[in-house]
């Protein structure tokens, strides 16, 4: 795995990039300038510098032989014509020599005229020790020879435009040559900035472009409802990073709505229960009041039957025995009924009931003791785990109802010794009761049905099913809660009951957490 990169570090090397890429055009680029500008400059100080000096050395050296060609050389001159002259003519050579000092310091040693410059510097000190020592009106041979060096002078002068040319020519070969070079160098610059461009490139849309680009098209289909899209990134950076924080966060709401879907279905399920539970609560009412009066009345009849057969019949009377039997049978299934009437009427009471503080622990243990006097259940076992005391604001008698719904539909699940176990203790704030037993245990399908109205799976058809549906009731009067587990055909059931707690027992609850 690589590192983790920086996208700071990454401009960086962008921008150093960059930079490169600049600083070798611009290298490039003064490179040809600097030799266009060297080039320039030799052209224009050979020509302006070395061309005037050599026309004008051309031009005295025409005048200095001028000077000779003055006399007749035939003896007619007069002294002072002769002295005159001799004066202009060292005066035109010192010049001259002048002139020949500065073109030769325009020149270096490895100029193609260089030897024409020394050649020069010879017939120049020739000419000088010549027209010292010769006589210019009686001797011949002094004045030929002066003439022949000012002559061969003159040969040497016409020889520097064309020595200037040379240099010229070779100054075009130079120049050709650099030429070449600078399209060589300014070819390999180019090729070498166009790579270097070309990786900026794909550096900055891999680096930055392309994480951007998957960035964008991720948060485009989750925010299009795709919550299970998750973005994959590998730039390791702080992009990488907003991407992994966006599949976090994506991922908490795809957790949160769905459980905002189960609470949801399960609401709907319990208003639906709760729908169900007050339609039969109100049409239990209803019978109830139906029923009520005609065994009101019933019950009424029949102890006025019994209270006139002791008026009318002898007490040691045989039939008279046998009919106060029967007018008590009908007394006493009159009154049991109007027990169901009112059972039916609790199921559908709604509303604030009288409520007080009532140690569940001490509720449960009697709403045991109660059943172990029924023989049906003297086979099977149920056990309440040993705890302290657990306080509650409810109604007992309706607490009560809930225990003994929830231990006889245990106890009717088991074999003969199986165990019910029941639990208490404090979860959250809350009073917990785990009512648990080893016995049939139920399907799926039960679990669903469990709480609804009428619905029953008792062993031998028995049950009305409303024990259950009135224990959720109850529980859910307490704002409590109710929930059932079961893993399955005979591996027992488990009922877990929720309620609020006292409000001393809530504060020490809490404080017991504090202290943990």
């Amino acid at each position: 795995m690589l590192s983790k990169w920086p996208i700071r570090d990454k401009l960086l090397v962008g921008l150093s990039l960059l930079l490169v890429i600049v600083g070798t055009l611009s290298w490039g680029e003064l490179q040809g300038l600097y030799k266009f500008r060297g080039l320039v400059g030799r052209l224009h100080g050979r020509v302006n510098s070395e061309l005037p000096l050599a026309n004008e050395f051309s031009q005295r050296v025409g005048d200095l032989r001028g000077v000779p060609s003055s006399l007749h050389w035939d003896g007619s001159d007069d002294e002072s014509s002769i002295d005159a002259a001799r004066a202009d003519f060292r005066e035109k050579l010192a010049a001259l020599s002048d002139t020949f000092l500065r073109y030769r310091g325009q020149l270096n040693d490895n100029a193609p005229h260089a030897q024409t410059m020394r050649d020069i510097e010879q017939e120049l000190a020739a000419i000088d020790r010549a027209q010292k020592t010769g006589d210019w009106t009686t001797e011949k041979a002094p004045r030929d020879d002066l003439n022949a060096k000012l002559e061969d002078l003159q040969g040497l002068a016409g020889k520097l435009p064309l020595h200037l040319q040379e240099v010229i020519l070779q100054l075009t070969e130079e120049a050709r040559s650099e030429y070449r070079a600078l399209i060589v160098l300014t070819w390999i610059t180019s090729i070498t900035t166009a790579i270097m461009l070309a990786l900026f490139v794909k550096l900055m849309y891999q680096w930055i472009f392309l994480p951007l680009k998957v960035l964008i098209q991720g948060s485009r289909k989750v925010a299009a409802g795709e919550f299970s899209y998750r973005i994959r990134l590998a730039s390791n950076d702080e992009i990488s990073e907003l991407a992994a924080a966006m599949n976090d966060m994506t991922a908490r709401f795809q957790a949160i709505r769905d459980d905002l879907d189960r609470q949801v279905q399960l609401r709907t399920k319990q208003v639906v229960r709760s729908e169900q539970l007050a339609s039969v609560g109100f049409l239990a009412a209803g019978v109830a009041h139906e029923i009520n009066n005609p065994l009101a009345s019933i019950a009424l009849c029949a102890e006025s039957l019994e209270g006139r057969m002791n008026d009318i019949v002898p007490a040691d009377d045989d039939q008279a025995a046998v009919v106060k039997h029967y007018l008590r049978m009908i007394q006493d299934e009159a009154f049991r009924c109007k027990e169901i009437t009112e059972r039916l009427l609790d199921f559908s009471r709604i509303g604030d009931v009288k409520r007080q503080t009532t140690d569940l622990r001490e509720l449960v243990q009697g709403v045991i003791e109660m059943l172990g006097h029924l023989g049906k259940y003297q086979e099977k076992h149920v056990e309440l785990v040993a705890g302290e005391p657990l306080l509650v604001p409810v109604n007992p008698q309706e607490i009560k109802q809930v225990v003994l719904n929830l231990l006889t539909n245990g106890l009717d699940s088991l074999d003969p010794g199986g165990t019910v176990r029941i639990e208490l203790d404090r979860r959250a704030g809350q009073a917990e009761m785990v009512v648990s037993d080893n016995g049939c245990g139920m399907t799926p399908d039960v679990l669903e049905q469990i709480f609804e109205p009428f619905f029953t799976r008792r062993r031998g058809g028995q049950g009305t099913g409303l024990g259950l549906s009135i224990v959720y009731r109850i529980v859910a009067d307490h704002e409590g809660s109710i929930e059932v587990h079961s893993d399955g055909p005979a591996r027992g059931s488990t009922f877990r009951v929720r309620l609020p707690l006292a409000l001393g027992a809530r504060k020490e609850n809490e404080n017991r957490y504090q202290a943990a």
